[in-house]
């Protein structure tokens, strides 16, 4: 299988994962973002095909933790994803996506982490219980994680942040799930993206 290749809203490369990019315009109140993913990449809840997807932030979520991916034309949801907020020391001024790179060419990277556009915090994703362990065993690194029963919420329909489901994902205990397998405080896993060479632009093609 490729590498996962994205285009986005704006040029960026994550250190830890090949991307390309080019650049459009978003809504900055929603943090709307256009992404098109040129091999499949594994969101919580779901694996997306190569494609084009919409992501926002839910409406009326003051903590901005809750994030949608929608079809291109913003006519199906296809999830509704619990974030944890993920700061950086360097805001860029594009769009940012991170990673989790699998070892094995036949399974699709895992998305990590999104940054709008010269924000300081992003929105680093929660797997299910399950997802994570296999994730961080296949990649190496610790990756966030709540029950699989909460977890169900996902794929739910979500209109707001008032939605049952909504309201019961932003309730759940958040972990890191280690490489062994083993829960650790979430903190543990934002130690761990630290490491490597921070994102650098790319110029778009």
């Amino acid at each position: 299988m490729r590498r996962a290749r994205v285009l986005v809203v704006s040029c960026c490369l994550a250190a830890n994962c090949v991307v390309s990019a080019f650049a459009a315009s978003g809504n900055q109140k929603d943090q709307t973002t256009k992404v098109v993913f040129t091999a499949p990449v594994e969101i919580p809840g779901r694996v997306l095909p190569a494609g084009s997807y919409l992501f926002t932030l839910v409406p009326g979520d003051p903590e901005h933790n809750l994030v949608q991916v929608w079809t291109a034309d913003r006519q199906h949801l296809i999830a509704t994803d619990l974030t944890v907020p993920d700061y950086t020391l360097h805001p860029a001024g594009n769009t940012t996506l991170k990673f989790d790179m699998t070892k094995y060419s036949a399974e699709p990277d895992a998305l990590r982490a999104w940054f709008y556009p010269g924000d300081e915090f992003g929105h680093e994703f929660v797997y299910s219980e399950d997802r994570a362990k296999d994730i961080a065993s296949r990649s190496g690194r610790s990756v966030l994680a709540m029950s699989n029963e909460l977890a169900a919420n996902i794929t739910k329909p979500a209109t707001s942040a008032r939605e049952a489901s909504v309201i019961a994902m932003e309730k759940a205990t958040v972990e890191a799930i280690t490489p062994s397998g083993q829960p650790v405080d979430k903190s543990r896993a934002f130690e761990s993206m630290t490491q490597g060479a921070p994102p650098v632009p790319v110029t778009p093609h």
